[in-house]
């Protein structure tokens, strides 16, 4: 039973396992894909030097450790998503998600329920689990297809916030192997954000190889779409955009470059060595990228990038964090243990202090995330940004 409820964690895995397949292409993934746009080093957010100073340990990090060790629902899980609600509501989204009980010496039961997707609400102090299902009988939230499963991205609220718009990419098996599958497509769950009940599950642009679910960025009129173009050891960002905020009725457009297409093969590539969730946020009069870098297997970096337009070129890259957990020669003392896919939370920031999340997992799921609890849950960290003179 442990094998089998553990096979979709090492699906999840997959897309960091990829990284083995070391960058020996010679291809600057780091690199911007296009040329720099006029006037893009013209905003002071480009134009500044940033320093990071980095506080692990940020809430509501404690808060989720503390639930989670009730074992009376949500356990552990990735992706790490937020959205803030009404009735003073977050929404915590997650992909792969183990559920209670928790044993005392702080390990699983092998016989734990696991689901691909759940979301766990906090109102102050107050934290609930949400999945699909019973309490009996927990499911995922959006049930997965035949031959399949989908996970949770990038979320946020439409229609005058009655709807919770949740990114679900729909992964499907190619074989039986442990790493036989693949992305298939993408789609938007929409939920009741009262009820948070499936209201209905959409289609949406899923014809250029682009996973559209790193990111949501609302800006002005438009709604920014960050999807990754997933080649294994090599990842890309791109860029698209709809006319307000509802992804499922308004017109995709594509950056190409040097303006917008309708056309979804017309997207380019805008940065390199993004992980597959990642955040773009306004940042004073410009934006910061936050992102794991991927241009190396299985980092402990979290990188920062500054641009002054929502498309990119995102530039001067930064430091923010090095994760403690990560190998042999972490905190977990595990050659094993890998961290991924940080992003912000801007609805949570203080200041001109970021929140950064970021997921921990292991390449032996078998024995590691049912010996310890504790592995499998998301970290926060405080990361303030500090001028230290300009360019």
């Amino acid at each position: 039973m442990r094998a089998n409820k553990s096979q979709p964690i090492n699906r999840r895995l997959g897309i960091a396992a990829a990284a083995l397949v070391l960058v020996a292409t010679g291809i600057p993934s780091a690199q911007a894909a296009e040329p720099e746009a006029v006037g893009a080093v013209q905003c002071d957010a480009v134009r500044t030097d940033w320093t990071a100073q980095a506080k692990p340990q940020a809430d509501p990090e404690s808060l989720l450790n503390a639930y989670s060790n009730t074992g009376k629902g949500w356990t552990g899980g990735d992706s790490t998503y937020s959205v803030k609600l009404s009735g003073g509501r977050t929404a915590w989204i997650f992909s792969d998600t183990f559920l209670g009980p928790v044993n005392p010496d702080g390990s699983r039961p092998t016989t734990t329920p696991f689901i691909n997707n759940s979301f766990v609400v906090q109102r102050g102090d107050a934290v609930k689990t949400v999945t699909g299902g019973t309490a009996a009988d927990p499911t995922a939230l959006v049930p997965p297809p035949d031959n399949g499963w989908y996970w949770f991205g990038a979320a946020a609220t439409s229609n005058s916030g009655r709807n919770l718009d949740v990114v679900a990419i729909r992964f499907e098996k190619t074989g039986p192997g442990q790493w036989d599958w693949r992305w298939h497509s993408n789609y938007l769950a929409r939920f009741d954000s009262a009820s948070l009940k499936l209201q209905k599950l959409i289609p949406i642009p899923s014809a250029a190889n682009v996973q559209w679910s790193a990111w949501l960025q609302r800006d002005g009129e438009y709604t920014y779409v960050y999807g990754v173009e997933d080649l294994g050891s090599l990842k890309f960002q791109h860029v698209a955009r709809v006319r307000g905020d509802d992804l499922a009725a308004a017109r995709w457009e594509y950056w190409t470059g040097i303006g917008w297409s309708p056309d979804e093969h017309a997207s380019v590539r805008v940065l390199g060595g993004v992980a597959n969730e990642h955040s773009v946020t306004r940042w004073g009069d410009g934006y910061v990228l936050v992102t794991h870098d991927t241009t190396e297997p299985f980092s402990r970096r979290v990188l920062g990038y500054f641009s002054c337009s929502p498309t990119g070129p995102f530039v001067n890259p930064v430091e923010l964090y090095q994760t403690p957990e990560t190998g042999a020669y972490g905190s977990y003392g595990d050659g094993d243990i890998i961290t991924y896919n940080s992003h912000d939370h801007p609805d949570l920031r203080s200041g001109n202090t970021l929140l950064v999340s970021y997921n921990v997992n292991s390449l032996d799921p078998n024995d590691d995330l049912y010996a310890d609890v504790s592995i499998y849950r998301p970290r926060f960290v405080g990361v303030t940004l500090t001028a230290a003179g300009t360019r």
